[in-house]
């Protein structure tokens, strides 16, 4: 098995653990203040985790370009714009289409590696990212009983808007890093990659910590009297996010950001067997596809 498929999954993991820990700090926190404290307190987390990779590697840390600072600049800004508009799409009544249209990253991914870095997938892998779009949409929409013209006919309403802006700035912000990491020269991916993190969470503190310290003062200071527990949303977003960039330095953005969709099944058993609750209908068949499409990305590859 490639090792990026492995990475990949415990990156899905560390962000539905760090998504659950974040629901906590939504009644503590403005959406604004949750989402800073992730680089906060992450920063920290993955200088440590470079430092570590330095040691056990013993390879040089690579020179910062200014290409790469400007490629980690774009990606940290198109994740907290694509943040903040899936946020959006829950405000309007029909968050569920906001939500399932956000889930069209993985293809639009696939269309942006195509075009700026020239990856080319098999036809496999191909049918695999639909078959877990559908499968992700299927989960999204489950219970509510829209059918494909409807979803369809739903485009323009502007909770999907936000969802499809989401997911493209989702997709720009995975190329962004990719290129990034191929900005800097050095034998060892993963301190590569841990320096692109580094880089890009200082950035985003200091862009989101702008924004807070112009708009939203009391938030900021809420950001550090709040420490013991938003430490760990930061930590577990930058574990996350160190398998991510690791992932993207090894194989192509689209297949990542595809088996990456196994996140919203740890999800769903999470609340099945943790939090005790019922599957909606049609969960079932959701799973089924998506883990279907993982398959057929990991056979293709």
């Amino acid at each position: 098995m490639p090792i990026w498929i492995p990475v990949t999954i415990a990156a899905a993991l560390f962000q539905c653990w760090r998504t659950a820990l974040q629901q906590k700090l939504r009644g503590l926190l403005s959406v604004n203040g949750a989402g800073f404290v992730r680089f906060l307190y992450g920063a920290p987390t993955a200088l440590l985790l470079l430092l570590l990779a330095l040691a056990a590697t013993g390879a040089p840390l690579p020179v910062p370009t200014g290409r790469m600072v400007l490629f980690s600049l774009a990606g940290g800004l198109c994740q907290i714009l694509a943040t903040n508009l899936l946020i959006m799409s829950f405000g309007y009544r029909n968050f569920a289409v906001g939500t399932a249209y956000s889930k069209t990253e993985a293809v639009q991914s696939a269309v942006i590696a195509l075009i700026v870095l020239h990856e080319v997938l098999r036809p496999l892998a191909w049918a695999g990212i639909a078959l877990g779009l559908t499968g992700v949409m299927t989960l999204s929409l489950a219970g509510r009983g829209l059918r494909p013209r409807e979803l369809l006919a739903a485009t323009v309403q502007p909770a999907a808007l936000c969802g499809l802006g989401a997911g493209f700035l989702f997709a720009l912000t995975t190329v962004f890093i990719k290129l990034a990491n191929q900005s800097l020269t050095g034998p060892s991916l993963m301190v590569r990659a841990l320096l692109v993190l580094v880089v890009t969470n200082t950035l985003q503190t200091l862009m989101q910590g702008a924004w807070l310290l112009w708009r939203e003062r009391a938030e900021l200071r809420k950001a550090f009297t709040t420490w013991r527990s938003s430490m760990w949303a930061g930590t577990l977003s930058a574990c996350g996010s160190a398998c991510w960039f690791t992932a993207f330095a090894l194989t192509d953005v689209a297949l990542v950001r595809s088996v990456g969709q196994i996140e919203i099944v740890f999800t769903l058993l999470f609340s099945r067997f943790y939090l005790r609750e019922k599957l909606k209908e049609g969960d079932a068949a959701g799973l089924v596809l998506v883990v279907g499409g993982v398959l057929l990305i990991v056979l293709g590859t």
